[in-house]
């Protein structure tokens, strides 16, 4: 199909090329051979009069015109995509749909599983692919690629519908049989502890450092460690602390022997929200997957 005269076809494989900045890359990503990707660069280059990607050194680089037809393109083939994958129902227990879920260690530890159970119970035959938090989470959600982000208040954008699934508080967790194992801790001790902290793989944000600094409490950082799954075996053994959500603290107690004290500071607490793609606010799918995460949310104790 054409459009003044450009195929329709091409803003597929410009997209992808926009995106990876590789001809290989693109052609793989199609299943297509990289002389028909290359043909295809051709005439893009023709129509726009623009040689759009440019070799430097090893890589390729985009012009100023290509970066200008970026989120243009993309904002295209999203609004495309939602139109024809929204249908007038949705039945999650006859489906095949899979619904792209991007987020944190945390949530995938705390919510995750209850949101699995509640669709199990209702016979829900959606797949999940749940896929891991990075650092600009909302462009993800802008280019199409999820269908729901899970993620703090301040990783979201302001273009595109959220909601707050629940609020958690953090604590301070120490191994049981250690120094801070009992007895109350008090902001000097805090300061004065060695700490492990979580910090995410793909340079994905935190929120804890900034809220503890509101809080007027430093840190002693001496381990940190990519996974919260991590932290129960990393304390135990050792006078070290860590700062974590509640509900996290209560599932790591599970796994060794743990001591939860409130902050010696009062901090505001973790706004834990759901987005989703203002284009798709109208698809019954993404409705249904939004009132299960909801539901998954005020299950949790």
């Amino acid at each position: 199909m054409r459009f003044k005269k450009l195929d329709l076809n091409l803003l597929v494989a410009l997209d992808h090329m926009l995106e990876l900045q590789s001809v290989t890359a693109a052609a793989d990503k199609m299943f297509m051979s990289q002389s028909a990707m290359s043909n295809a660069l051709t005439r893009l280059r023709t129509y726009f009069d623009d040689p759009l990607l440019v070799q430097v050194g090893r890589k390729m680089e985009l012009t100023p015109r290509a970066e200008s037809l970026r989120p243009a393109i993309r904002d295209i083939l999203v609004r495309t995509e939602a139109a024809i994958d929204t249908t007038p129902v949705f039945d999650a227990t006859n489906t095949t749909r899979i619904f792209n879920v991007l987020l944190s260690d945390y949530s995938l530890r705390v919510l995750a599983p209850a949101v699995l159970q509640l669709a199990d119970k209702h016979g829900a035959k959606v797949e999940f692919d749940f896929q891991a938090q990075t650092t600009t989470p909302y462009v993800q959600l802008e280019q199409g690629e999820i269908d729901i982000l899970i993620s703090p208040e301040e990783f979201t954008s302001k273009d595109h519908p959220a909601t707050l699934v629940y609020e958690d508080e953090y604590v301070v967790v120490a191994w049981k049989h250690g120094k801070y194992g009992g007895g109350l801790l008090d902001k000097r001790a805090y300061e004065l502890a060695g700490h492990i902290t979580m910090v995410p793989p793909q340079g994905a944000g935190t929120v804890d450092k900034r809220l503890l600094s509101e809080a007027g409490l430093a840190r002693r950082v001496e381990v940190s460690t990519f996974s919260f799954s991590t932290l129960p075996h990393l304390i135990t053994g050792t006078d070290r602390l860590a700062t974590v959500h509640r509900r996290l603290a209560k599932l790591m107690q599970n796994q060794a022997e743990l001591t939860i004290h409130p902050l010696p500071e009062k901090a505001s607490p973790l706004r834990q929200m759901m987005q989703w793609h203002t284009y798709r606010e109208n698809d019954p799918g993404i409705t249904w997957i939004r009132n299960l995460v909801l539901e998954a949310g005020r299950t949790l104790p």
